[in-house]
């Protein structure tokens, strides 16, 4: 007797979307499931394991490099694979969500790479996942064109030599797809994106020049990066593509993970080609982590807490020193802000901000950086330009005068600010306003002149739970606390209510998005991750 056909997926409780069929083929249906068999399992231990180390943080209020990973760190002779051409000159990268009009607006951008995001920048439809993939491959095919409806101004892609490199980022581990599930459990949002679109686009890539290319965002250890690896190795050889055709470059945005970037490189080096260094998500990740560590890990305003923060410094100079000692690329963090159509003092003010922040990144030898928004590019490459020139980066820069303790990873009361009471109210209001547009499907939103997105939620909910915890005393004299924290929530409620008038705030999630914050802010129980309860809300 023949052994049983392994069960297909079962698509659960979606619509059916126009052209889904071209995503969804029984082949590629078959490839995720495989994945989801042979992986799944390890990535349930894996986030058993984050929690045990997590009580082990809370126990010990400290971290420090792996003691039994030290013969990797002290090894000079490994590096990791050579770039690909495609991705030699990352000096610019634009991010945001795979929508129609993103994906021609950042491919014709001018930036290197496109940082296409399934992530933070996405809310998790079943629509923004699926429609998603078809622009990817609508745009390799060069099937891509948009109208927008309320300007009518069309949207075309460029010759492909001037077009950006994508670069995905699939959903981090800890996130299901509820709307696919293998014997009625739910398939790693992870293996779907990463699945779904490797499927369709490996070979497709090779034929363009360029390659199946990743992010790997919220990776706390180098086992998880081990795992990435076997996914790796496992779907070059199903799709039959030479191993080492994957790169993928791991976001080094969890507290933990900061301690682990030699190990996170060594277990890719087949397969990597850097590391990032982000803000909100690495500051969120050191509140969850030191949330019961006392007064010494209480954090200020985020605005307050920039890259020049000597906690921050030497996280990003030991990410740079790591990654050329290695043979990878180092690539910076986001300049979200907005440019305004109707206030150029605003633009002037934020312009040269963004300015300085490249420029540091270039002149500590950062290969490349991020920014939010077409406008922002010629000012992010002319940073980078003035330090590069003509060479595609500057990995040469060995950066050995750096020197980084365990302790300085953490070193948060270095830091001379304090936590305000504009702080708070701007946490709350950025909050909901966020989580609204995010349970409306919309993951990359424009708030004050600042693209934000999930990470910005998870830092705003976490400093208001952080903040509480501690009994923070702002400089008004007030203390910190829940009943404060409603009362605001109430205030910011009633100010959105007042912008956009009676009609809009009914026809929005502004109620369950205000509710949603408090709950994930005042809970005793702290939520690792906000979306978790919020895609429990998504429809």
């Amino acid at each position: 007797m023949s052994a049983p056909a392994p069960s297909p997926l079962a698509i659960v409780d979606a619509e059916p979307l126009p052209r889904q069929d071209e995503v969804l083929t029984d082949a590629a249906l078959a490839f995720v499931a495989e994945l989801h068999r042979r992986f799944t399992p390890r990535r349930d231990e894996l986030l058993a394991r984050r929690t045990e180390r997590r009580a082990e943080i809370a126990r010990t209020s400290t971290l420090d490099f792996l003691p039994e990973t030290q013969a990797i760190r002290v090894d000079d002779t490994w590096k990791v694979a050579p770039a690909p051409a495609a991705l030699e000159d990352r000096r610019v990268e634009i991010t945001g969500p795979t929508d129609r009009k993103m994906t021609i607006n950042a491919l014709n951008s001018g930036a290197r790479v496109w940082l296409a995001d399934f992530e933070d920048a996405s809310a998790p439809t079943w629509e923004n996942v699926v429609t998603g993939q078809l622009n990817l491959i609508d745009a390799y095919t060069r099937n891509i064109d948009f109208t927008d409806p309320r300007s009518g101004k069309a949207y075309a892609l460029k010759p492909a030599e001037e077009l950006a490199t994508v670069v995905t980022r699939p959903r981090g581990w800890h996130l299901d797809e509820r709307h696919l599930q293998l014997d009625g459990t739910p398939v790693p949002g992870a293996l779907v994106d990463f699945g779904l679109y490797f499927f369709h686009n490996a070979q497709r890539l090779i034929d363009l020049g360029k390659g199946p290319y990743f992010y790997l965002p919220k990776t706390e250890s180098h086992l998880e990066a081990r795992l990435w690896n076997d996914v790796f190795v496992f779907a070059q050889d199903y799709v039959g593509i030479p191993q080492g055709t994957v790169r993928a470059t791991v976001l080094i945005e969890t507290i933990t993970a900061a301690y682990e970037m030699e190990e996170i490189l060594y277990e890719l080096r087949d397969h990597a080609s850097g590391l990032n260094a982000g803000r909100w998500d690495y500051l969120f990740s050191i509140v969850k982590n030191f949330r019961d560590g006392g007064a010494k890990f209480v954090l200020p305003d985020r605005n307050l807490v920039t890259m020049t923060a000597p906690f921050m410094r030497a996280y990003t100079e030991l990410l740079v020193r790591t990654c050329h000692k290695r043979g990878a690329h180092a690539i910076g963090g986001m300049a979200a802000f907005i440019p305004s159509r109707r206030d150029p003092e605003v633009n002037k003010v934020a312009f040269e901000k963004v300015k300085a922040d490249k420029d540091r990144e270039a002149n500590d030898g950062f290969d490349g950086s991020w920014v939010a928004h077409p406008d922002l590019v010629p000012i992010a490459m002319a940073s980078f330009d003035a330090v590069l020139g003509d060479k595609p980066n500057q990995k040469d820069r060995l950066r050995e005068d750096v020197s980084v303790a365990a302790g300085d990873l953490i070193a948060v009361d270095t830091l001379d600010a304090k936590p305000s009471y504009d702080g708070l109210r701007n946490a709350v209001a950025v909050g909901i306003r966020y989580i609204e547009a995010w349970l409306r499907g919309m993951g990359a939103v424009a708030i004050f002149n600042l693209m934000e997105d999930a990470a910005t939620a998870e830092i705003s909910r976490s400093q208001i739970w952080q903040w509480i915890n501690a009994d923070v005393v702002f400089e008004n004299g007030e203390h910190a606390t829940a009943e404060l924290a409603r009362t605001v929530a109430a205030e910011e409620l009633a100010t959105v209510r007042a912008e956009i008038g009676e009609e809009a705030f009914a026809a929005g999630k502004w109620q369950q998005a205000h509710d949603l914050l408090l709950q994930v802010s005042l809970d005793e129980d702290y939520a690792d991750f906000l979306t978790l309860p919020a895609y429990e809300q998504l429809r």
